[in-house]
């Protein structure tokens, strides 16, 4: 596909922004390192972290070669035709309305003019950061399992500068350590500056004006605000959804979907409502149970899907669209849960101008890490001007945001970031 003419003004905004919004098209492409990236003021999320899985060159798509001996090439025995049962079937029915849209988005993105200027700087940054180091890392879901977790114990240090003097207006750092409990309770970040903690000898790095509560599924009543004036407008949900591959590799515990019932998702929710964004596989046995199970229980009203699309360093994607079992898209099911205020009527108004089937593109990172497109769901939030938001099932943390789960320190690891 031809490239437009020339490049646009989108470049020099997606530097700064981390977000690249295609002419008359639903699809953005986004940079996470640099969305995350402007949670930190003296901090940085090591690009060469992040993007270890894709962006290196030997994952890129490469013309096929032959052998110089040809009888010496291995040949696949034919697979039979596999009957899709009817699962499957409805499965595939989704994938064909989606797939036009996503046909439509790739193009988009290798079509534009500033394409090669984008993942040449993409490059650039992974190529110019540190790699991953540091050694093992904590098992915060085995630690909170254990009877000691409750005394276990974490330290922020918090940085503050003064003025030594008058005259030559020198600044002197001033450190303040809060020690606190670290499982089942509130830790707050409320500076506007990033936080050093120490936890059983390893460093983590808070973003400003952010917290976390730490604690299993049978502890988040005690996140639930006492007024729902608290609550929050944006809810963003990422299960640890029974997953074949995650068990295989022993990535990450997962849970049974009837676990996700308990959701406190209504409690949680602003009195003028909330957007509810629930990240789902393509297994179309979770899909039947949300519609039908999951969302009825939380009160939650569908409105629409966005669809994220993996792609690799040269803009390929990371594995052929009709790829059944494998497709490298994954879904965001976008729903909204009324308050007390704004009924479905109002909300809905508001939700006009948002178009369905929405697109973004970005690199993954490391297996089953979302991309932090909180920036772009805020755009839909209606209500008071400044949303709360939160993250459940949280892995990692974002400025303004209130994140929970068993593990929401997990990127926080300073081993993923460059130092000041």
């Amino acid at each position: 596909m031809e490239a437009e003419s020339k490049p646009s003004d989108e470049l020099p905004r997606f530097l700064d922004s981390g977000i690249y919004r295609f002419p008359n098209s639903n699809a953005v492409f986004v940079d996470p390192v640099r969305l995350l990236n402007r949670s930190y003021n003296r901090f940085r999320v090591s690009p060469s972290a992040y993007y270890s899985r894709f962006l290196e060159p030997k994952h890129y798509a490469q013309e096929p070669t032959l052998s110089s001996n040809p009888n010496k090439r291995k040949r696949k025995p034919k697979k039979q035709p596999h009957s899709l049962n009817e699962k499957e079937r409805a499965a595939d029915q989704r994938h064909q309305e989606a797939r036009p849209l996503l046909l439509k988005a790739h193009e988009s993105l290798l079509g534009s003019a500033d394409f090669p200027a984008i993942m040449s700087k993409l490059r650039s940054d992974f190529c110019s950061s540190t790699e991953l180091t540091g050694g093992e890392e904590h098992s915060f879901i085995e630690l909170g399992s254990v009877w000691q977790g409750p005394l276990c114990d974490i330290t922020l240090n918090f940085k503050f500068t003064r003025l030594k003097n008058e005259t030559n207006n020198e600044e002197n750092g001033k450190v303040e350590q809060r020690v606190l409990p670290v499982f089942n309770n509130l830790i707050v970040n409320d500076t506007h500056d990033d936080v050093e903690a120490e936890f059983l000898k390893r460093h983590y790095i808070l973003p400003r004006e952010s917290c976390f509560y730490m604690s299993d599924l049978g502890q988040i009543h005690n996140i639930i605000p006492a007024e729902s004036d608290n609550g929050f407008n944006l809810i963003v949900i990422d299960p640890p959804w029974e997953n074949g591959s995650a068990r295989q590799k022993s990535l990450y515990p997962t849970l049974p979907s009837r676990y996700f019932l308990s959701l406190p998702i209504k409690q949680l929710t602003h009195q003028e409502g909330s957007l509810v964004a629930l990240w789902v596989t393509n297994r179309e046995k979770l899909r039947n149970f949300i519609e039908k199970e999951l969302f009825p229980a939380w009160g939650v009203r569908y409105l629409f899907t966005v669809y994220w699309l993996k792609v690799k360093g040269d803009g390929s994607l990371i594995s052929d669209l009709d790829l059944f079992h494998h497709r490298p898209y994954e879904c965001l099911l976008l729903g909204y849960c009324h308050g007390k205020v704004m009924n479905d009527s109002e909300y809905l108004s508001e939700f006009g101008a948002v178009k369905d089937k929405q697109i973004i593109i970005s690199i993954p990172g490391a297996y089953s890490r979302k991309p932090p497109i909180g920036e772009l769901l805020l755009e839909h939030v209606p209500g008071v001007k400044s949303a709360r938001c939160i993250e459940l099932f949280a892995r990692e943390m974002v400025t303004g945001w209130f994140s929970w789960g068993n593990e929401p320190l997990h990127f926080q690891d300073s081993r993923y970031f460059q130092g000041e």
